[in-house]
């Protein structure tokens, strides 16, 4: 992962911008499908991306999740704790990588997923991307990449800086997890444009959008006709998901309610329609200014 500098290097850039994230061609991710999850902070990506790993796993697939959070709490639901960060550890053997097992940075969570928090830098220093380009690297060295079929990055909030852009550089497809309000939407026309920009050279592409805690989608269906996006799969506002946070566990190990059955289901579903390939979308997001018109008014 190398840091670039636009006046020296402005061929081929993916943005405009002060500091470039460039992915090292040896580490690239292997023949793994690879998933991008973002949306706006608090949008529930997290428990998303778990489900999902989960259902992942229960079609009998190999999953990797990789949080991407500084917070490290993608993972907890699958794991059943908070787990050290990639940064943590490095630090404690002064980031000599060649010091580390497998073992002291990825833990197995439910159904046999394996879960890695790559972290953060300190806030307000460093660059997300040197940490996801770090922990891809470590994988790589000890081989843990050669024997998964799923790797879902589940990255923070908004997409900010190219930093927190970099596992678009990784992956097949971006998912982006929205509710059915302004805020929601307004930021993830934000990430489709991050999305567009770094599929001028990679290979990352639209996948769609996953409505979650909503129980209308008529605010998505607009945005998704104006831009060319598409929902994938709509998960409802379950109480039963929030309490699986506080229980610590995913969707698929609470109380079979119907409710929660479909629920999982969806899941399931939206797994299988990942695994067998989604056509890219070529969307195209709006000027800020024209997506606080077009969501402004009723």
């Amino acid at each position: 992962m190398a840091l670039l500098d636009p006046p020296r290097n402005m061929a081929g850039l993916d943005g405009d911008g002060s500091v470039q994230v460039g992915l090292d061609p040896n580490d690239r991710i292997g023949t793994a499908k690879v998933f991008a999850v973002y949306g706006k902070g608090g949008i529930g990506k997290s428990t998303t991306s778990s489900n999902l790993s989960a259902a992942f796993s229960l079609l009998g697939k190999r999953v990797l999740q990789i949080g991407c959070d500084p917070k490290h709490d993608s993972t907890f639901t699958l794991t059943k704790k908070l787990m050290p960060t990639v940064i943590d550890v490095l630090e404690t053997v002064e980031f000599h990588a060649e010091e580390l097992r497998p073992e002291d940075y990825m833990f197995e969570g439910y159904n046999g997923v394996m879960c890695v928090e790559a972290g953060g830098p300190p806030a307000g220093t460093g660059c997300g991307g040197y940490v996801v380009g770090q922990t891809v690297k470590l994988l790589k060295q000890h081989h843990l990449l050669e024997e998964t079929d799923v790797v879902l990055f589940d990255v923070l909030g908004d997409v900010v800086c190219g930093g927190f852009a970099a596992p678009l550089q990784h992956a097949e497809r971006a998912v982006v997890v929205a509710s059915n309000d302004f805020d929601s939407i307004f930021a993830m026309n934000r990430i489709v444009a991050a999305i567009k920009a770094k599929s001028k050279n990679y290979d990352v592409r639209m996948a769609g959008v996953i409505a979650n805690r909503s129980a209308a989608t008529d605010e998505i269906d607009r945005f998704n006709s104006a831009t060319g996006l598409k929902t994938l799969a709509h998960f409802p506002d379950l109480d039963a998901i929030r309490r699986s946070r506080l229980k610590k566990c995913t969707l698929f190990e609470m109380e079979q309610t119907p409710e929660v059955a479909a629920a999982c289901d969806e899941y399931k579903r939206l797994a299988a329609l990942l695994w067998a390939g989604c056509d890219p979308l070529d969307a195209q997001p709006m000027k800020d200014r024209d997506i606080f018109e077009f969501l402004g008014f009723e």
